[in-house]
């Protein structure tokens, strides 16, 4: 049960995705040119999920030796696609063609994540520390997400500097995660351990879906709202 609603928020995020893409590609460019990029876009989204799953089966994610294979093989490929994506995209008029507030409350999904990890303990696959009842205060940025979106960006009764804060808190709170995970493995007695506490059934598929999928689609969320918000500021 616990790994279908991992994998099954994982589909659900990337139909979300491949739905507002659909619409946003629709608002942009013709005919001609829409239905090529959606075939690219819904390309890119399969490869990636068929590249973590076969990643996966190698078992080369479950070695925690230094330097760490899961970084190396998911969550870096990603942050470099999203630095390098969206500085290449950053004036163009699709980010403009997005509705702002799109962006925030999507965000609500982490809330989804912080439950899944919560009940993770129980299993083993997880440690407290990596929760709510620990030091990942995820949850609260999920909880927030459509507050912001409601009176910062949709009805602009907060400035968007609002916005754009609780954008950087995100990404905040995402790094200190990333800091947890990595301390749990190679600084335990950060914890109080002496032994490495991140159990390696979190590196198996479908709980490798969160950081080769769900944390780096959040990040990306986070610096499109961001370039987006900004360039709203100056206009």
């Amino acid at each position: 049960m616990l790994k279908t609603g991992y994998f099954g928020l994982a589909i659900i995020m990337t139909l979300l995705v491949l739905w507002a893409s659909y619409i946003i590609i629709d608002r942009t460019f013709p005919v001609s040119k829409s239905m090529r990029k959606k075939t690219w876009i819904t390309i890119g989204l399969i490869s990636w999920h068929l590249y973590v799953f076969a990643l996966s089966q190698t078992g080369i994610l479950n070695n925690f030796t230094f330097p760490p294979k899961f970084a190396l093989f998911l969550v870096l490929p990603l942050l470099l696609f999203t630095i390098i994506f969206l500085t290449l995209n950053k004036g163009k008029q699709w980010i403009s063609n997005i509705p702002g507030h799109w962006l925030i409350y999507i965000q609500t999904f982490r809330v989804a994540v912080e439950i899944l990890f919560v009940l993770s303990i129980s299993k083993g696959i997880l440690h407290k520390e990596m929760t709510i009842e620990g030091y990942n205060f995820d949850m609260i940025i999920g909880l927030t997400a459509p507050m912001v979106a409601y009176f910062s960006v949709q009805k602009k009764k907060w400035p968007l500097s609002v916005a754009l804060l609780w954008n950087y808190l995100g990404l905040t709170v995402l790094a200190s995660i990333i800091f947890i995970v990595f301390t749990s493995i190679y600084a335990p007695e950060w914890f109080g351990s002496s032994t490495v506490l991140l159990p390696k059934a979190f590196a198996t598929y479908p709980y490798n879906l969160v950081a080769g999928f769900l944390a780096p689609l959040a990040i990306f969320i986070h610096v499109l709202s961001i370039i987006q918000l900004k360039k709203d500021e100056v206009n």
